[in-house]
């Protein structure tokens, strides 16, 4: 068979976003589980069919998940936390890993290396009853064998999965390979029964990491290994988002049947190559990460390229990385200026069809139809004057230092010990949805949108008045996103009606495209600020998004730098938090959420990135006044080996997620002498369960091992807005009171000793 091409992985959630719904329903116990799996075998089987309808060679099973891959791994290697095991219904045990109970804590999420989806991090330890697990890897093989589709069947490779969990008491997590590697070896044994030939995706983008020469060895025995178990299966070993060249030359030495590079964003894969003859080549040239339409001439040019180090019967064209990073697809966008210069899921499945066809010989195409041009003749908008030429210009920070600010933030605030706020966001009600869905279609006034905006408001601050949280919010009940809002409010953005993209479990965004240059026209957030504040004697925070994190959730054009784009982002941030000063708002957070997301997986890549990243924030602030407190919050990270950079961004506040990861997460602030303040999240709002008072006085006090007292905030993990007010009111007032608690503890203490 001459195999033309792969389609690495397909998304989940459905068009329509059907996965989600069907979730949401199942956990609020108004859709039974045989609902839920009926509409998950409906996506399954129409995916499956849609790749088949285009000539799809390789069409993966086992891509789908109801949660997470990374999760369905660990049952797959039974590798399930003590706390979970008393929980004898499979699917409640499944869910309660990914989300909690009253009981027992969810597991710990993380960003997918440089991606906005996040992962459950598995928890090795030496209590674990590893056992083999395949059900539902066979299952679903099964189900799309049935409709006529053979499937090459996705796995989430033990490098990667060793790589990226976390193990007790500070264990070398590769050191459970004795105990992971051979459930591999009996997973591909039981997958051999299934077929003549069987195709074994190993998905293993951990290798872009510049792994390290215990990781290399491992490599080397494991798929020596793996590879060894039967003559008729096949292992394809894929990474993607970097280039593998470490890892290229010792898996060819292996019995691995091919190999799964991303030529988009890992372009020194070609260097490799020249160690890769007799191994298939899955040529990663269709970007499964971006939104801009393939330039099938360029992608061609490249496949030839390929061709002529390894053998043109050795090259299959493919997807650089899965399909999930994108949205479904463009069929119902409405007609712009754009949209002929886009390709989603559907429409790149499509372009990786037509790629085979005509690297094989199959279809001639003339230049006009292969869409010889260039990137930035794509888009409508290529102008580089105003704004941009700040990306050029001189460095630009906020005047004094921490300690001469924070003293005169102290006179002007008069805080208590640990002052109690929220991240941002408040509950986004059935209710708040219909008011801005209705105003945006002109069904309601604007007198009547108002009404409701300033009435949410209203409630938010009286509620956090009457729980006594020290610095409020307005709540964001005028915004849809964190980061759609601020580009509906800038030039440069484009957004789609359906471009939703799977972030975790059900939760999904819409990523605005950048496609021209971006500046500000007006005021961004001024006008419901000072409404909130005037309600209030407490400070209101102003919320924005920064600019990394704004440029990082977006889907960026191709042909301008990034680094200019996020310095265009930040000069229009900076002059909001003018604006905002201007208008009596004293305490700003700049939301830098993916801060840590964007680093390079390469070690290489990465004194670059910090430079312009920190530079662009510090130039959103740099308009900042002494007095006035600059915020900023970041999730999901690890933040050892990114430490010196948060000191440079010099926010006066930093609040983080540690909910799940605890004192893990911060002992590098203390390791290193932070000086600034710090929020550690004390609140995991990923998860519906709602800590007791006594819980957060643990978890404060859990912090304060490691934290000095005067330096910290209580706060949750992040913002509220996808969890329900009968969650959100309980658990916040259980954490203003645990905070006065600890606080009459700490005052009781100093009182004794003096």
């Amino acid at each position: 068979m001459i195999c033309k091409t792969l389609v690495t992985g397909f998304p989940r959630i459905g068009e329509n976003r059907e996965l989600k719904r069907a979730l949401e329903h199942y956990w609020s116990k108004t859709a039974s589980l045989q609902e839920l799996r009926a509409t998950a075998a409906e996506l399954r089987k129409r995916h499956w069919l849609f790749q088949k309808r285009q000539n799809i060679d390789f069409i993966s099973s086992n891509d789908f998940s109801y949660y997470d891959n990374m999760l369905d791994t660990i049952v797959m290697l039974n590798a399930v936390p003590d706390r979970f095991s008393g929980i004898e219904d499979e699917t409640e045990r499944y869910f309660a890993m990914a989300r909690g109970t009253a009981g027992a804590s969810a597991m710990t999420m993380s960003k997918w290396f440089d991606t906005n989806y996040h992962y459950i991090v598995p928890e090795l330890s030496g209590t674990l009853d590893f056992r083999l697990c395949p059900g539902k890897i066979l299952t679903e093989y099964a189900e799309a064998k049935k409709l006529g589709v053979k499937t090459k069947i996705n796995v989430i490779g033990p490098i990667t999965f060793m790589g990226l969990s976390r193990a007790s008491k500070g264990e070398n997590p590769f050191g459970y390979a004795s105990r992971i590697i051979p459930l591999y070896k009996e997973l591909l044994a039981r997958c051999a029964e299934l077929d003549d030939t069987l195709y074994i995706q190993m998905e293993e983008p951990y290798l872009v990491k510049n792994p390290t020469a215990e990781v290399l060895a491992l490599l080397k025995a494991a798929y020596q290994d793996l590879a060894s178990v039967s003559s008729n299966i096949r292992i394809i070993v894929t990474s993607y988002f970097e280039h593998s060249n470490e890892t290229t030359k010792i898996l060819a030495e292996t019995p691995i049947w091919g190999l799964g590079l991303d030529f988009v964003h890992g372009p020194q894969n070609i260097q490799g190559l020249k160690y890769a003859k007799g191994k298939k080549i899955f040529a990663g040239v269709v970007d499964g990460r971006n939104i801009w339409r393939n330039d099938l001439g360029a992608s061609l040019f490249l496949l030839e390229k390929i061709s002529d180090m390894v053998g043109r019967e050795q090259v299959v064209v493919s997807t650089s990385c899965s399909l999930l990073h994108v949205p479904y697809s463009l069929q119902n966008e409405p007609e712009s200026d754009i949209k002929q210069h886009l390709a989603f899921c559907c429409e790149k499945v499509e372009e990786l069809a037509l790629l085979g066809r005509v690297f094989r010989g199959e279809v001639v195409l003339d230049s006009d139809n292969i869409g010889m041009k260039t990137a930035r003749s794509r888009t409508p908008s290529t102008q580089h004057d105003g704004p941009a030429d700040i990306a050029f210009g001189e460095r630009k920070v906020r005047a004094g230092d921490f300690a001469e600010r924070n003293a005169l933030q102290r006179r002007k605030f008069h805080l208590p010990k640990l002052p109690t706020t929220t991240i941002g966001s408040f509950p986004q009600t059935q209710e708040l949805r219909r008011l801005r869905r209705d105003f945006k279609k002109r069904a309601i006034s604007e007198e009547a949108y108002e009404q409701g905006i300033k009435t949410y408001i209203d409630d938010c601050i009286a509620f956090q008045e009457e729980i006594g949280l020290d610095v409020l919010v307005h709540g964001e009940p005028e915004r849809n996103d964190m980061v759609e809002y601020f580009g509906e409010m800038l030039k440069g953005f484009h957004f789609t009606d359906n471009g939703w993209v799977q972030s975790y479990g059900s939760r999904c965004v819409k990523p605005p495209i950048i496609y021209g240059d971006i500046s500000r026209t007006k005021p961004m957030t001024v006008r419901w600020i000072s409404y909130a504040q005037r309600r209030s004697k407490k400070p209101v925070k102003g919320m924005l998004t920064g600019p990394v994190t704004i440029l990082n959730w977006s889907f960026v054009r191709e042909d301008i730098p990034r680094p200019l784009v996020a310095r265009q982002i930040a000069a229009a941030l900076c002059e909001e938090v003018a604006d905002l000063q201007a208008a009596g708002i004293s305490i700003i957070q700049v939301d830098e959420a993916a801060f840590r997301e964007g680093y390079p997986l390469r070690k290489e890549n990465v004194s670059a990135y910090e430079r312009w990243a920190v530079d662009s924030f510090r130039l959103a602030v740099s308009s900042a006044a002494k007095e006035t407190q600059i915020h900023t919050h970041m999730c999901y990270s690890d933040f050892t080996d990114i430490i010196k950079t948060i000191e440079a961004m010099d926010a006066d506040v930093i609040t983080i997620e540690t909910a799940r990861g605890g004192n893990r997460l911060l002992d590098v602030f203390e390791r290193e002498g932070y000086h600034n303040e710090i929020g550690p999240g004390v609140y995991d709002i990923h998860s519906p369960r709602i800590p007791s008072e006594d819980e957060f006085e643990k978890q404060i006090f859990s912090r304060l091992e490691v934290l000095d007292g005067k330096r910290m905030w209580i706060n949750p993990d992040c913002g509220l807005k996808t969890r329900r007010w009968e969650e959100v009111r309980p658990a916040l007032q259980h954490m203003v009171s645990a905070t006065r608690n600890v606080r009459l503890t700490l005052e009781r203490n100093e009182t004794s000793l003096t």
